[in-house]
């Protein structure tokens, strides 16, 4: 019953429901789009493929895995986070969603959560529950897809049928890169999606757009 009731924790504090935000960053993708960089369904199920593989889903999701361990240093953890983000609104990202997420958890459990960027504060949070590593990137990564997903199903001509078919394909990739980065050590961050990074960094600056980021 323990782990039934942290897993539910998890999936509440995962859930797009969850109050930080999410719904207005797209991590670059409104530019991309609008520069003609994403035109359909399949371009969007590749680039988000390549940030889960090589971007901010592999970044996230390793520092995410140290930052659940007993002993983690999540000041320094906090630190290399923000080194690593592309751009100026991708720090604003990270630590805006992990201010309201430190908040929201910080009112929940009684306990104060620190406001660390959002990736650390989650793994500082799921600390707590029972529940190996793996299965929380699961959600995490998910969580990641379903949030760009959303963000092009608002900007683009994509139904919301064929936007889940998407996401739905996106399933047995989440489940193998949770299950490798929950072992990885931090030396294997890195981040190599020059497209998503300059997009981010050309958003900073469009006249009209929809989203912060």
């Amino acid at each position: 019953m323990a782990e039934a009731t942290d897993r539910l924790r998890l999936t509440q504090w995962l859930s797009p429901a969850f109050p930080i935000g999410a719904f207005a960053y797209s991590q670059g993708l409104e530019q991309a789009i609008s520069a003609g960089d994403i035109r359909s369904a399949a371009d969007l199920g590749d680039w988000i493929s390549a940030v889960l593989r090589f971007g901010s889903g592999r970044a996230d999701a390793i520092l995410l895995a140290h930052a659940r361990a007993r002993d983690a240093d999540l000041t320094a953890l906090a630190d290399l986070a923000l080194a690593h983000a592309p751009s100026a609104e991708r720090v604003t990202e990270m630590m805006e969603q992990g201010r309201a997420f430190a908040a929201t958890i910080s009112a929940i459990t009684g306990q104060t959560q620190a406001p660390y960027p959002y990736v650390v504060a989650v793994g500082a949070a799921t600390a707590q529950l029972d529940l190996p590593t793996s299965e929380v990137l699961c959600l995490w990564l998910q969580g990641l897809c379903a949030q760009l997903t959303s963000a092009a199903t608002r900007f683009m001509p994509l139904g919301q049928t064929e936007a889940q078919k998407t996401l739905a394909t996106l399933a047995p990739l989440i489940t193998d890169l949770a299950a490798h980065y929950a072992s990885l050590p931090l030396s294997a961050l890195s981040s190599t999606t020059p497209r998503a990074d300059l997009a981010a960094m050309l958003h900073e600056t469009m006249p009209v757009r929809i989203f912060r980021t």
